[in-house]
C-alpha cells in the first residue's frame, strides 16, 4: 500500500483544479534553468508562436515526443482529427530540429482497433520532410492478461531523421542478455552457435528491447499520478545514440519529466513542453528532487505529498472519492 497515493491526474480534472494554486506554471509561463539551460514551457505544442518563444533563435539535435495516444485527450474527437493534430505538431518539430537530427515517437498500437493510431500515424509520416529509421518495439514485463488473444506485452517506437544525424554505436551496446540462441558456424570442423564466439557478455541494441523494466509504484523513478510513464533506461539510451553532450533534446509531451531528468542525468539541455500546468509543475519537481536528493522520481509518495497533508479540501476529497488516507 503506498503511503501517499494519487490517482491517475489525467482522468481527474477536478483533482488537477484543486492542485493548481501550488503550481508555479500558467498557459504561456516558460521557466529557464539558470543550472544547465533546461526550459520547461506550459502551452500547445500546435501553436507555432508558443514554440517560436520557448526556442527563440535555437534548434534540437533530437525530438522524443511521446503523446496522449491512448486517446484520453481526444474522448470527443475521432481519428481522423488525431491524425490532424499530430501532423501540426510533426511539422513544427521539423521546423525547429537541426539539419542533421533525429525523430523519436512513442506511439500505441490498439490490437482491437485495426493497429490504430498507429498504422494511420505511419502513413501521415509518409507525408512528411521526415524519412523513417527504425520501427523498435520495447517489451512491457507486464502485460494486458486475456483469454482470447495473444497478450499484449510491447510497446512501439518509431524512429524517423531529417538529413543525416549523428548515431553513436558504442553507446548502444548495453546489458541485453543473449537469449537468443542461434547463427551456428562450424569452427575447425567443431559447430558452435554464436554465444560462444563472442568475447561479450553483452549485445549491441538492435530494434527489439527486451532488457528496460515497464515503470511500476516500486521503483524509484516511479511518478505517482502520471500514466503511461517511459522507463529512465529506454530515454537515456535514445538520448547517447542521437545526441552529444550540451546539445538540446526536445520534448513536446513532459508529463512526467522523463525526458528533462534524463537530459539532466547526461549532460544535455532540456526544452520541453506540457499544454497542463499541473504535469509542467511534476516535471519542475521532479528536477528539484533529483538535484537536492539524487532521486529520480517519487516511488511511494508523489509529488504533492506535502501539500495534501496541509490542505484539508485535498485530503478530503482523496478520502472521499479514492478512500485514500494521508
Amino acid at each position: 500500500m503506498l503511503k501517499h497515493p494519487l490517482p491517475r491526474l489525467d482522468k481527474d480534472a477536478e483533482l488537477k483544479n484543486l492542485l493548481l494554486p501550488y503550481c508555479r506554471f500558467s498557459e504561456g509561463t516558460i521557466w529557464v534553468d539558470k543550472i544547465s539551460g533546461h526550459r520547461i514551457a506550459c502551452g500547445n505544442s500546435t501553436d507555432e508562436n508558443f514554440v517560436q518563444k520557448l526556442f527563440d533563435k535555437e534548434k534540437a539535435t533530437l525530438a522524443i515526443h511521446d503523446p496522449p495516444y491512448n486517446f484520453i485527450a481526444f474522448q470527443k474527437s475521432d481519428l481522423e482529427n488525431f491524425i490532424k493534430w499530430s501532423k501540426k505538431w510533426i511539422e513544427i518539430t521539423y521546423q525547429y530540429l537541426k539539419n542533421n537530427s533525429s525523430l523519436y515517437i512513442w506511439l500505441g498500437a490498439d490490437q482491437k482497433n485495426h493497429f490504430q493510431p498507429l498504422s494511420s500515424f505511419i502513413e501521415m509520416m509518409s507525408s512528411t520532410r521526415f524519412k523513417s529509421r527504425s520501427f523498435i518495439t520495447m517489451r512491457n514485463q507486464r502485460g494486458f492478461g486475456t483469454q482470447k488473444n495473444w497478450m499484449s506485452i510491447r510497446q512501439e517506437l518509431l524512429y524517423y531523421i531529417k538529413g543525416k544525424p549523428y548515431f553513436n554505436v558504442q553507446a548502444e551496446y548495453t546489458d541485453i542478455p543473449k537469449v537468443l540462441r542461434g547463427y551456428y558456424k562450424s569452427i575447425n570442423g567443431k559447430v558452435t552457435e554464436n554465444i560462444e564466439r563472442s568475447k561479450s557478455e553483452n549485445i549491441r541494441a538492435g530494434n527489439v528491447w527486451i532488457d528496460i523494466q515497464q515503470v511500476f509504484y516500486r521503483m524509484e523513478e516511479n511518478v505517482n499520478g502520471c500514466y503511461a510513464q517511459k522507463p529512465l533506461k529506454a530515454i537515456e539510451r535514445i538520448i547517447l545514440a542521437s545526441s552529444k553532450r550540451n546539445e538540446i533534446v526536445c520534448d513536446f509531451f513532459s508529463h512526467s519529466g522523463t525526458t528533462l531528468i534524463a537530459a539532466e542525468k547526461l549532460n544535455r539541455k532540456c526544452f520541453t513542453i506540457d499544454i497542463d500546468p499541473v504535469f509542467c509543475e511534476i516535471s519542475l519537481r521532479r528536477l528539484e528532487k533529483f538535484r537536492n536528493e539524487g532521486k529520480t522520481g517519487w516511488q511511494n509518495s508523489n509529488p504533492f505529498a506535502d501539500e495534501i497533508n496541509r490542505d484539508k479540501k485535498l485530503k478530503n476529497y482523496l478520502k472521499k472519492k479514492y478512500n485514500f488516507e494521508y
